[in-house]
């Protein structure tokens, strides 16, 4: 048969170093590019929040997670209590407060 079609013959590998670093650089790229995309915001997007609820003080105004908010009337290592309403208040975690609101936001009637 190799009368109509010529016989292919397999050619010697290329370099090995070269072509292994070289296959190595895009995987690199893509981890430089994950972490300055993804995870150095969410690292300090949590140092942040880590910062505001260790500053939290009686009297401030906030808003919880949960979409509560309140006045802090009283704070424990873990827990405050939030003035939600005149003579109406509830117990919740410190690391429930998602943010600080300008002082006088709140109403409490």
């Amino acid at each position: 048969m190799s009368f109509f079609v010529k016989d292919a013959w397999a050619q010697a590998a290329p370099g090995g170093m070269e072509s292994g670093f070289a296959s190595l650089i895009p995987l690199i790229l893509i981890f430089v590019i994950f972490y300055f995309l993804l995870l150095r915001p969410q690292i300090k997007r949590a140092k942040e929040h880590k910062q505001m609820v260790n500053s939290l003080a009686k009297g401030d105004e906030v808003v919880t997670n949960g979409g509560l908010l309140g006045r802090i009337t009283r704070l424990d290592e873990n827990f405050i209590t939030l003035e939600i309403a005149n003579g109406v208040q509830v117990k919740v975690q410190r690391n429930a407060v998602s943010s600080l609101l300008p002082k006088g936001t709140l109403k409490l009637s």
